[in-house]
């Protein structure tokens, strides 16, 4: 593949000199222009790729070796991809996997979004550490920096933007599909369970995860009032993952409190578990550069377990405003900057964590979680 030249800039002036690939977005193929934010992930990148959470934001990926295992039908999260850039340190445009249907550049091209290879990763990443996200710009072929800059600060925060009209898909659909890898089925009871799933932009294994543990799901767009849902007599109701500023996502935080006043039993993450925390009378708050990636520490304050988990999200609930809400209980932490990885209600049937137990990229560690679901709704019909 020809080099050619390529840029990234971000709001506070910093440029990185690189190589293009992917789509070009001066053709009109691609913004280039989000948030930009680091992923630790070793592996995974097409998931990474393809989680709607992503939307609005260019992904830098910190472990170098980018693009040598391709990309395939099978490891997409989502129906499309979302997010407005990709940065890598080295290129593979060679995959050499038996599961590859084609290279990491088809791929970005064929989904309209700009890719830059052969940047400093390591220097981008600390120098986000330090300052925090910021907004960016890639850029292809020769421009002046002075125009890229000007761009890039003038890119709105992403605090403040709801992201998630964007994503849901907008329409009710069944999912029935499990995850094919398991050698052996999780236990699960005699019956299953009918559950609704609200679309903020769920990733596709937490619904499989979801049909593993037993339960039979109809997704529904984020927008769904609580007297649809409640119409469709689930047993219970999960909140998915999504991209942006959870307290943007005004109609979300009314329904929820509806469909906790119902007593209906409730598993909400990443995105889902910051609405159900607004709508315990909590806040949330933008993080300094956010957690992303497959191995952040979480503690269960009940057991002292610690469980390395997948992350990926900007805002966290917080914690003070959360204990000053009532009977809600804080049950997990992050162990790197002690956020609030988990919530429960103490009377109500209603829990939820900020990480990804259904990985995919990620450890299994916290799968267990969509098990603890199905047996809290059977403790309400017992």
């Amino acid at each position: 593949m020809k080099a050619r030249s390529a840029y990234l800039v971000l709001g506070d002036g910093t440029l990185y000199p690189g190589q293009a690939f992917g789509a070009d977005p001066s053709a009109g193929k691609g913004s280039g222009e989000g948030e930009v934010v680091f992923h630790t992930g070793m592996t995974g990148y097409q998931e990474i790729l393809t989680d709607p959470s992503y939307a609005g934001q260019i992904v830098c990926m910190t472990y170098p070796e980018i693009g040598n295992t391709g990309c395939n039908p099978e490891d997409e999260e989502s129906r499309g991809l979302f997010l407005r850039g990709f940065v890598v340190r080295s290129y593979n445009e060679r995959p050499s996997s038996w599961r590859s249907r084609e290279t990491l550049d088809a791929y970005l091209k064929r989904h309209a979004v700009p890719g830059i290879s052969g940047i400093d990763t390591r220097a981008l990443v600390r120098h986000l550490r330090t300052v925090g996200a910021m907004n960016g710009v890639i850029a292809h072929g020769e421009h002046e920096p002075a125009e890229l800059r000007a761009r890039a600060a003038a890119i709105p925060s992403m605090a403040g933007l709801n992201l998630v009209d964007g994503v849901t898909e907008g329409r009710r659909y069944d999912w029935s599909e499990g995850n094919d890898w398991r050698g052996r089925p999780r236990p699960v009871s005699k019956r299953r369970h009918r559950i609704v799933a609200y679309d903020y932009g769920v990733k596709r294994n937490i619904l499989r995860e979801l049909v593993d543990a037993g339960f039979d799901v109809t997704v529904v767009p984020a927008d769904t009032s609580a007297a649809e849902t409640l119409a469709l007599k689930p047993e219970g109701v999960f909140l998915g993952n999504g991209p942006g500023d959870p307290a943007a996502v005004g109609y979300a935080i009314p329904i929820v409190r509806e469909l906790v006043a119902a007593k209906t039993p409730i598993f909400g993450i990443c995105l889902g578990h910051q609405i159900l925390g607004l709508a315990l009378g909590g806040r949330t708050r933008k993080l300094r550069f956010g957690h992303h990636g497959a191995n952040q520490p979480a503690r269960d304050e009940q057991s002292g377990r610690v469980m390395i988990a997948s992350e990926n999200h900007g805002f966290a609930v917080d914690a003070d405003a959360l204990r000053a809400a009532g009977d809600v209980e804080i049950t997990h932490v992050n162990l790197n900057d002690g956020t609030v990885e988990g919530l429960r209600h103490r009377t109500l049937p209603v829990f939820s964590v900020q990480y990804h137990p259904e990985a995919s990229p990620g450890p299994h560690d916290l799968a267990y979680l969509f098990d603890r679901f199905r047996e809290l709704i059977e403790d309400q019909h017992a």
